[in-house]
């Protein structure tokens, strides 16, 4: 039977409700510590029949009393093996569980992330809160189940069971516990803040390895492997000091609580070794007292190792929790409020109107123009027609595209599809309306076809070809041994950049959309494939709003509209002739690309 993923149902999500995953394995959480104590209650025992055996059995020569009691020694140890197999057993499922329900709420939830928000934590913490931060909490969870209730027993168990053999001897032991006790504090209060600067190192250490991954060739064709190699060794070092910081702290347990107890055991034997020789005591009931420090010992170690995992979970658990409370700021609205799209000639297929975007947000200042990636930005783009944009680097040409689908909300003004605002729509609703192609080409690993039904996943192999002719990919499909089915290996490394780019183009086709969004699809197309494409595109796609930003001016020049920014104003809007006349902007674009003096020259579209 296929397990039911647990959702979580809070609104509101902070680092107490880490413990709602836990309510599916309520059974498991009180099997497993119960089985535990079981154990821990036979463990006791075993010192005290030791004892037995020597005051008893081997004083008085009684082998059969010897025997008998060994035998059951020999059952109490069985059995408490058998309840730790029980508890280890419940304790890996509700980890396991735990760390899987953990992980998948935890990508349910980044899915529904708006940019800015993504953005706000980065892909490489996000990375790592959603495999070592779980790995951490998960870890916590297996020994609470294990450990938590037993360690804490034995130790009161202990002292009971020494006072019920001698109460001076075990006065020792309450003497040392506050020592103890101080200990822990300590430890605690030190290691919790050097925790969380450990993690962020993490963060910043897994950042620069994907950096220097994704660009490992532009690093080494600008001679940047020394820079990036130092860049890494002080974060690295960084991170390594704070670890050796919290290894410091975290170090002085053990030793300190083995100094305390063997302290303990040393003045227990010479206090015993007196009331044994006075006959106030039996030789075992002073063994059976060792063995229980023993147990408090090695239960003390336990705990003390406990706060260790717990301090690191509960660092881990306040990241989990900081994603996991974080609203998107894009949201569908409430069912029942959505308006119907507007559908006649006059309605534009997509308007802006005064629109202001920041990729931070900042409420005091939202005045301040000098923040906006798109400042004030207004225009109607007809069904049917072709837009296109174009502006230097950063002039928020992609800002304004990723707009429409939502992957971003506009500070002030409205963006509007089919004459309803794109906040009106539910998402799947508005994003079904939407084909597009991001300045980078991501193909997954798996076929052709696999990758272009990402599109559509319904669509048959005749509608693939069709979207693939348009994209002029089909060619290169063909030529492929296994046609459709060639395998693209992960990231599209397989294939070169302008047939990856054609792929994702065919990809936008598939679902045949409303709204085409071409972002610097065609920079790494030639001039002759960029020109068919285009051509391609005008003839098959009638009806079709389509968006195309392009850094080429000969690319745009046939569009119905050219919209030109510069720092994320806009420099003019219009045909390629009128902004020739009347844009300078434009015509310094067309003049550093010689298309000056060739207006009538280029592509179809």
């Amino acid at each position: 039977m296929k397990k039911k993923h647990f959702r979580v149902k809070q609104k509101y999500f902070n680092i107490g409700n880490i413990g709602i995953f836990l309510k599916p394995y309520k059974k498991l959480l009180v099997i497993g510590p119960a089985f535990k104590l079981m154990e821990a209650i036979l463990e006791l025992f075993l010192p005290f029949l030791m004892s037995k055996v020597i005051d008893v059995g081997i004083k008085n020569g009684d082998r059969d009393y010897v025997y008998k009691i060994g035998i059951i020694m020999l059952v109490t140890a069985v059995v408490g093996v058998i309840c730790a197999l029980v508890c280890q057993y419940s304790a890996s499922l509700v980890s396991q569980g735990v760390g899987t329900d953990i992980r998948n709420e935890l990508f349910r939830h980044m899915e529904t992330l708006s940019g800015r928000e993504q953005d706000k934590f980065g892909t490489a913490s996000l990375v790592n809160r959603i495999t070592n931060d779980v790995n951490q909490v998960q870890l916590a969870v297996a020994m609470f189940i294990r450990l938590v209730i037993r360690a804490p027993f034995l130790c009161i168990g202990g002292l009971i069971m020494s006072f019920l053999l001698d109460v001076q001897l075990s006065l020792i032991l309450l003497l040392i516990l506050p020592v103890f006790v101080a200990v822990l504090y300590y430890t605690m209060r030190k290691s919790i803040p050097l925790y969380g600067n450990v993690q962020k190192k993490l963060d910043e250490i897994s950042l620069s390895v994907r950096e220097n991954l994704s660009g490992v060739r532009v690093i080494r064709a600008f001679a940047g492997t020394l820079k990036e190699e130092n860049k890494f060794n002080r974060i690295n070092d960084e991170y390594a000091l704070n670890s050796v910081k919290v290894g410091k702290i975290s170090a002085m347990l053990n030793p300190l609580t083995t100094l305390i107890l063997n302290i303990a055991i040393a003045a227990i034997i010479w206090l015993g070794a007196v009331r044994v020789d006075k006959g106030l005591m039996e030789t075992g009931e002073v063994i059976a007292i060792v063995g229980y420090v023993t147990q408090i010992l090695a239960a003390l170690i336990v705990i003390s190792n406990l706060l260790v995992i717990f301090t690191k979970a509960y660092t881990s658990a306040g990241r989990i929790s900081e994603v996991l409370s974080t609203r998107t700021s894009i949201k569908s609205p409430k069912e029942g409020s959505t308006k119907e799209a507007v559908y006649d000639e006059k309605t534009p297929a997509v308007e802006f109107d005064g629109v202001f975007f920041a990729y931070k947000e900042d409420n005091d200042n939202i005045k301040e123009t000098s923040r906006y990636a798109l400042n004030n930005i207004s225009f109607q783009v007809m069904r049917g027609e072709t837009f296109g944009i174009i502006g230097g680097t950063g002039s928020g040409k992609s800002s304004v595209v990723n707009l429409i689908p939502r992957f971003y909300d506009s500070l002030l003004g409205s963006v509007k599809v089919s004459g309803r605002d794109v906040k009106e729509y539910e998402l799947s609703e508005l994003r079904a309306k939407i084909g597009m192609v991001p300045q980078r080409s991501v193909l997954i690993t798996g076929t052709i076809a696999e990758n272009l039904r990402w599109g559509k996943e319904e669509s048959t192999l005749i509608e693939l070809k069709e979207a693939a002719a348009i994209a002029q990919a089909d060619e290169f499909i063909n030529s492929q041994t296994e046609g459709y089915d060639a395998p693209i290996r992960r990231g599209g490394v397989n294939v070169s950049g302008g047939q990856r780019q054609r792929l994702a183009i065919a990809r936008a086709l598939v679902r045949k959309p409303e709204i085409l969004i071409l972002d610097d699809s065609f920079n790494a197309l030639d001039f002759a494939t960029d020109a068919a494409l285009r051509k391609a595109l005008k003839e098959k796609t009638e009806g079709m709003t389509v968006f195309l930003i392009s850094q080429r001016a000969s690319t745009l020049q046939n569009c119905d509209q050219i919209m030109v920014l510069n720092e994320g104003e806009i420099a003019g809007i219009g045909t390629h002739e009128e902004l020739l006349r009347n844009c300078e902007v434009y015509e310094e674009i067309c003049h550093s690309q010689q298309l000056h003096e060739t207006r009538e020259e280029g592509g179809q579209l």
